[in-house]
């Protein structure tokens, strides 16, 4: 699942709780300065893709003309085009991996700035990070469906996109999480 800026938060609180109730990492700095720091590094790499996709965008539409006569899939040229275009733009393209090196900037910075400490294995503790970040994506569309559902049933119609929705919607789609023990 490709990860969104409306995710960090949820994700970040996630590796945070985490972090927390592991018993072989000290935290030195209080819960919301690293959840802090985990969404910053987490919205940095999603700012990568955004860029690389914009910059796909603009190269294809550049040669919109042509790809108009040879009547080209665009779905599938932008796809080869951003493959080609991500290690300029240093995304990884491979989720697995991708999750495995924020894991890694996050514990490499939490460490380096003392917001916490371990004297076990690096692994050890970027496993947990990217576990945490797979946890939530697992049980993301879990909660979103049933936070959706739940909207469905109130006896107050509420419409997609207003604001009274968004919030409804927030506040069920975080009681799911927190059912779910993601955040």
């Amino acid at each position: 699942m490709k990860l969104k800026k409306q995710h960090t938060p949820y994700i970040s609180r996630k590796i945070t709780k985490d972090i927390v109730n592991a018993d072989f990492i000290e935290v030195r700095k209080e819960k919301n300065s690293i959840t802090q720091e985990c969404e910053r590094i987490l919205n940095e790499d999603i700012q990568k893709e955004i860029d690389l996709d914009e910059a796909v965008n603009e190269l294809l539409e550049n040669q919109e003309d042509e790809i108009e006569f040879y009547k080209a899939d665009y779905r599938q040229l932008f796809w080869m085009t951003k493959k080609r275009m991500a290690n300029e733009f240093g995304v990884n393209l491979n989720f697995e991996d991708r999750f495995s090196n924020i894991a890694h900037s996050i514990m490499d910075y939490l460490y380096e700035e003392d917001f916490i400490h371990f004297t076990v294995n690096d692994n050890q503790v970027k496993n947990l990070i990217a576990n945490s970040i797979n946890e939530f994506i697992k049980g993301y569309d879990e909660a979103d469906t049933a936070a959706y559902e739940k909207i469905k049933s109130y006896k107050r119609k509420l419409i997609p996109g207003t604001e009274d929705y968004d919030i409804v919607f927030n506040r069920l789609y975080e009681e799911e999480l927190m059912k779910k023990g993601l955040i």
